[in-house]
């Protein structure tokens, strides 16, 4: 089927998704030849108005392997207008001129769209505001639980940190509810916790959730534990009460314990904390296996849109 942006987690239905997986699955084979040269005479444009080196290296990296070409800046928002109702749609239109794909990092929601709605070109969300949409990173992240636990119906998913203003838990909620049996636990400080049109989503389409505060009382339940950073930031208290706060939903030896063998544990990285080095090595470890499968997944969202 026809693909042309890659605006935001919902407009993947689970036909979509099946397709996705099977065209990764391909792009897994292209990779460990070292790439193709089919897309030699397509430019991508990396354009991010904030900084996010791990997906800007892997989205290049991707483009590399189909054996593309690339322009890139991590800076945008030094040379273009980033603000809402300025120049963003006039950068567009200036920039699709010079390629044939867009990865758009915005500062603010729904900056991605405004460009998708000027575009010639497909335009893909590399990440838009805060508690906006990183469709991709939620799509590598489904692509790694599928590969690791060798299911997606019945899966039982705990999402921990700052899931208010994460976009990445945003876009992996939305995919994870699309399918059968789901449950996902939202584990958070309340400050923190789930926003409310998430929620709503949530009771009108039948998905199982719940809000909780104990990490340790929920892992033992779950397939598959997300951790997210919480930013110091985020605390007006002292930092004796950001400490405290991190060293609740702090994931090391003991909580491995907790977990069931088969149980795996993800973050988008990079880590600021939230999980100690000594997991590293545990088989239940799958953040870096998302790293990799995220150069699988963006080459098959490349080729999809530049079809």
């Amino acid at each position: 089927m026809k693909i042309k942006h890659v605006l935001e987690s919902q407009q993947f239905t689970l036909p979509m998704l099946t397709e996705l997986f099977e065209r990764a699955r391909e792009m897994e084979i292209v990779l460990k030849r070292g790439g193709t040269r089919d897309y030699d005479k397509k430019v991508m444009a990396s354009l991010f108005y904030e900084s996010g080196l791990l997906t800007r290296f892997s989205f290049e990296s991707a483009m590399a392997r189909l054996g593309g070409k690339v322009i890139s800046t991590e800076h945008a928002s030094k040379f273009f207008s980033s603000t809402p109702g300025d120049e963003l749609e006039d950068t567009i239109r200036v920039v699709d001129d010079f390629c044939d794909v867009i990865v758009l990092r915005h500062n603010h929601i729904g900056g991605v769209k405004r460009a998708a709605a000027v575009s010639k070109c497909p335009i893909i969300n590399a990440g838009d505001g805060k508690g906006g949409q990183h469709p991709t990173q939620a799509l590598l992240d489904l692509y790694t639980i599928h590969k690791e636990t060798n299911k997606l119906d019945g899966l039982r998913v705990a999402m921990v940190g700052d899931l208010a203003e994460g976009r990445t838990v945003r876009s992996l909620s939305y995919l994870l509810g699309k399918y059968e049996r789901v449950k996902i636990y939202f584990v958070a400080p309340k400050s923190l916790q789930m926003k409310a049109d998430m929620l709503s989503h949530f009771e009108e389409n039948n998905v199982w959730f719940t809000l909780e505060e104990n990490l340790h009382s929920v892992l033992p339940e779950v397939d598959v534990v997300y951790t997210t950073s919480i930013d110091r930031d985020r605390f007006s208290g002292s930092d004796d009460e950001y400490s405290k706060f991190k060293k609740e939903y702090y994931i090391d030896g003991n909580s491995l314990k907790l977990l069931h063998n088969k149980a795996i544990v993800m973050n988008p990285l990079s880590r600021d904390g939230e999980i100690a080095h000594e997991v590293d090595s545990d088989p239940r470890a799958a953040y870096f296996h998302q790293t990799q499968n995220g150069v699988i997944i963006r080459m098959a969202l490349l080729a999809w849109v530049m079809e």
